[in-house]
C-alpha cells in the first residue's frame, strides 16, 4: 500500500531557552513542500543560512547531536527531530533565532503537542523508504555499544541500557510501531548522573539546566558544599535526594530512562534523510554510536540507491482482477495464458502477477537441467498485463482481441526461474487514440529488474 509524505497544517511557535548554551530562543515549525526534508534555517544570522537534517551536516555528539554547514551550527536538534519522525512529519522548515533547540521539558512532549494541535496534512508525493535489504549490524567494542538493523515491514525499535549502578538499574523499552510514539515515548525525559551535574556545572556546560527539564539520579552521598552549589545553580532553596533522585522528581515512566535513550535513537536516525523500515535493536546508545551507526546506514543507502527505483508491491494482495475476470478479457490467450491476477489496475496503470513454477510447459526444453523462463515468453506476459489495461477502456472487453503492434527498447536484466514471482507493470507513455496503446513495461523479482521493454498494442472488436 502507498504511503505519501505529510507536513504541518500550519505553523507552530515556541519559546524556552537551550540546554547546554542557556541563550533564549524563539522557534517556529513551518510547512514546505513535498520532497522538502525537514531543514534547520538560522534567521538571526547573515543571509540566514539553511542546514539539512541529515548525516552530512553532523559536527559534533558531545551531550547532543549537532549540525553545522559553513560555519553556521545548530545544536541539541535531537528532540525535536524525534517528535517529527514520531508524528509522521517529512517536510518542514525549522525557523530558529539562536544556535540552540530549546530544551522545554526535556523531552519531545511539547513538540508533539504543537504538532498535534495544528494537524498533519498529507501532499500528493509518495513516501520513499530507505531500501534495507539485509541485516545492518554496529558494535563499538570500546563502549560495548551494539546497535542493529533487521529488514521488516514497519519502523520498531528496542533499546536497553545498563550503567552498572544501584539507583539506576538494567532496562528495557521497545516502540512497536511510530503511532504509539506520542504517548509511550515522546514524554521520556532527559536525565543524567550527579557526578555528570557537577562537573557539567563547574565547566559552565549546561547554562540552561534545571531539575524541571532533567532527572538526574543520584549515584553517590551529595555532599553539603556541592549542595549549597548546586542549590544556587538551579535557584532553588535546597537540593536533597530522595529514592536516589534529586529532589525527588517523579518518574513519568518507571522505565524513563530507557524510553528517552530509545527517544533519542529515533531522533538521531532522523538524520537518515529518508524515513526507514526496520528492527532496530540498540544496547546501551549514546548519540555518538548512534551518529556512527547512521553513518553505516548511510553507506549502505548510497550503495543500494538502485533499489529506490524498484517498486514495491505486496504479491499476494487480493486481486482487483482475479483470473476468472482475465480469461474473460483474454479468452483466446489460453493455454498460453501467462498472467495470474491484477493487483491495481488505473486509467495509465497496470501491475499483474505471475508465479512462476516448475510445472510450466516451456521448462521442458529451455534448459533441460537448469530451467530459465524464455525471455519471449516474459514479454508476451508483459504484452498480457498491459492488453488488460487497453481493455478496461471498452465496457464488453470479451468482445474485442489485443494485437502486438510494436515491441521496443527492449532489455532482458536478469535470469527468471521457478520459484520467481514476477511482477509486471505497465505505464502509459501516451493516451489511448482508436484502441492503439503504448505502454512502458517492467518485470521485477524481488528487488531486481528481469525486463524492461516499450510496447505498442491496439485492440479490435471481434467479428462475431
Amino acid at each position: 500500500m502507498k504511503e505519501f509524505q505529510q507536513t504541518i497544517k500550519d505553523s507552530i511557535h515556541f519559546e524556552g531557552i537551550g540546554l547546554h548554551t542557556g541563550g533564549p530562543v524563539k522557534l517556529s515549525i513551518e510547512p514546505a513542500p513535498t520532497n522538502h526534508g525537514i531543514k534547520v534555517q538560522r534567521i538571526d544570522l547573515e543571509d540566514q543560512p539553511i542546514i539539512k537534517a541529515d548525516i552530512v551536516n553532523i559536527s559534533s555528539t558531545e551531550r547532543s547531536t549537532n549540525l553545522e554547514k559553513n560555519g553556521a551550527k545548530v545544536y541539541t536538534v535531537e528532540h525535536l527531530l524525534a517528535a517529527l519522525t514520531g508524528m509522521g512529519v517529512d517536510n518542514v522548515l525549522i525557523k530558529l533565532d539562536n544556535d540552540e533547540i530549546p530544551i522545554l521539558d526535556g523531552s519531545s512532549q511539547e513538540f508533539v503537542s504543537g504538532i498535534q494541535k495544528v494537524g498533519i496534512e498529507k501532499q500528493n508525493a509518495e513516501r520513499v523508504y530507505f531500501p534495507l535489504n539485509e541485516v545492518i549490524r554496529f558494535y563499538d567494542k570500546e563502549k560495548d555499544v551494539e546497535m542493529v538493523a533487521i529488514p521488516s515491514d514497519r519502523y520498531e525499535i528496542s533499546t536497553a541500557i545498563d550503567f552498572n549502578t544501584t539507583v539506576l538499574s538494567t532496562q528495557h523499552a521497545h516502540l512497536d510501531c511510530l503511532s504509539d510514539f506520542a504517548e509511550e515515548i515522546a514524554p521520556a525525559r532527559t536525565f543524567c548522573f550527579l557526578h555528570e551535574v557537577t562537573a557539567l556545572v563547574e565547566n559552565d556546560l549546561i547554562k540552561g539546566g534545571n531539575l524541571t527539564n532533567a532527572v538526574v539520579f543520584a549515584d553517590r552521598a551529595l555532599e553539603e558544599s556541592e549542595q549549597t552549589k548546586l542549590a544556587e545553580f538551579f535557584s532553588i532553596p535546597d537540593i536533597q535526594v530522595e529514592e536516589g533522585i534529586l529532589n525527588n522528581v517523579k518518574l513519568r515512566f518507571n522505565n524513563e530512562p530507557a524510553r528517552h535513550k530509545l527517544l533519542d535513537v529515533v531522533g538521531d536516525l532522523t538524520l537518515l534523510g529518508m524515513p526507514i523500515r526496520a528492527k532496530i535493536f540498540a544496547t546501551r546508545p549514546g548519540h555518538s554510536t548512534n551518529i556512527e551507526f547512521v553513518k553505516l546506514l548511510k553507506k549502505h543507502i548510497n550503495e543500494n540507491k538502485h533499489l529506490l527505483k524498484i517498486p514495491q508491491y505486496d504479491v499476494f494482495q487480493e486481486a482487483v482482477v482475479d483470473i476468472k475476470g482475465i480469461l474473460k478479457s483474454l479468452p483466446h490467450k489460453y493455454p498460453f495464458l501467462l498472467v495470474d491476477k491484477i493487483i491495481e489496475l488505473t486509467e495509465d496503470k497496470v501491475v499483474g502477477i505471475k508465479m512462476v513454477t516448475m510445472n510450466e510447459p516451456f521448462f521442458q526444453g529451455h534448459f533441460p537441467g537448469d530451467p530459465v523462463m524464455p525471455g519471449v515468453l516474459q514479454l508476451e506476459a508483459m504484452a498480457q498485463t498491459g492488453g488488460i489495461l487497453v481493455l478496461s477502456t471498452v465496457d464488453d472487453p470479451e468482445n474485442y482481441i489485443t494485437y502486438l503492434l510494436k515491441i521496443d527498447e527492449v532489455k532482458f536484466r536478469n535470469i527468471v526461474r521457478p520459484g520467481d514471482v514476477l511482477v509486471f507493470e505497465l505505464n502509459l507513455v501516451s493516451p489511448v487514440r482508436r484502441g492503439i496503446c503504448q505502454m512502458r513495461g517492467h518485470a521485477y523479482v524481488g528487488n531486481k529488474i528481469a525486463t524492461e521493454a516499450i510496447i505498442t498494442a491496439q485492440i479490435l472488436k471481434t467479428k462475431n
